[in-house]
């Protein structure tokens, strides 16, 4: 997926490889087949298609920033995998995630971001700092970075903590316009200096049109909400809307970051 196309490729999953016990989602290390490795995130997990279209927005706009990503699939994963894996706990993850899921490219021989041994420049730091308070994404922080240095080059990985208001889809307006308080927590608060630079270009550039485009690139099946009684289509007219709103209001979630630069001192 490069910059502007949204559309994910297709592969099929060709082996499991090792499961990443680290998070708590249990991501795998899977092969595919177009011969790439992948990080395989799981429809079946805890935060189930949720966290999915949660990587999918956020890697869009990730991109749109200016920021490094790996690419991101959709892998379709079959049901013969679970009856060649021992581990029960895996087994039943696999069975209840058969089907279609999001593959992210492993990036073999990164290592994790520590701001203690790497320095990064005050623009990526802006950029990342303005791109988690407007996604909400509260997983950004010293204990856990979900950033990669590969090649020497900073990548993000793991939006699938963002937007969390559609785990409950209550008062969904009201929280678009909400400033991100718990960006006090973020890694790289310290170094950056000036989101409000990065939040002008960002206006300009996300649109209506591109927000459309990019819940477009979705599957149906991670959107449709049944519980909620919403279609897919119903759901990608709700993200639009709270992605506008946030965006057109974002002097809430600038100024709160301004406030807990503040407090640093």
């Amino acid at each position: 997926m490069n910059q502007h196309d949204f559309t994910l490729r297709e592969v099929e999953v060709t082996r499991y490889i090792t499961p990443l016990r680290e998070g708590g989602s249990m991501p795998a290390i899977v092969s595919c087949s177009d011969d790439f490795l992948y990080v395989l995130k799981f429809k079946g997990a805890g935060q189930g298609r949720k966290a999915l279209v949660a990587e999918v927005i956020g890697a869009a706009i990730t991109r749109l920033v200016g920021l490094r990503i790996p690419e991101l699939v959709i892998a379709d994963l079959n049901e013969d995998f679970a009856r060649a894996e021992a581990d029960e706990e895996i087994q039943d993850l696999i069975k209840f995630s058969v089907g279609i899921n999001l593959g992210m490219h492993y990036l073999k021989g990164a290592i994790t971001f520590d701001r203690n041994v790497t320095k990064i420049s005050a623009e990526e730091a802006n950029k990342v700092v303005w791109l988690d308070a407007f996604l909400m994404n509260v997983d950004r922080t010293v204990r856990n970075t979900n950033m990669l240095i590969w090649q020497k080059e900073l990548w993000m990985i793991d939006n699938g903590a963002a937007l969390y208001f559609h785990h409950s889809w209550d008062n969904w307006q009201e929280m678009a316009l909400k400033p991100f308080v718990q960006i006090k927590d973020h890694v790289l608060l310290p170094e950056a200096d000036n989101v409000t630079d990065v939040n002008t270009k960002m206006k300009s550039i996300l649109t209506e049109r591109v927000f459309e485009s990019i819940l477009g690139s979705i599957p149906d099946e991670w959107l449709t909400d049944e519980a909620m009684n919403l279609s897919a289509n119903d759901s990608r007219k709700v993200y639009v809307q709270f992605l506008m709103n946030r965006i057109n209001h974002s002097d809430n979630f600038i100024n709160q970051v301004a406030h807990a630069r503040e407090n640093l001192i």
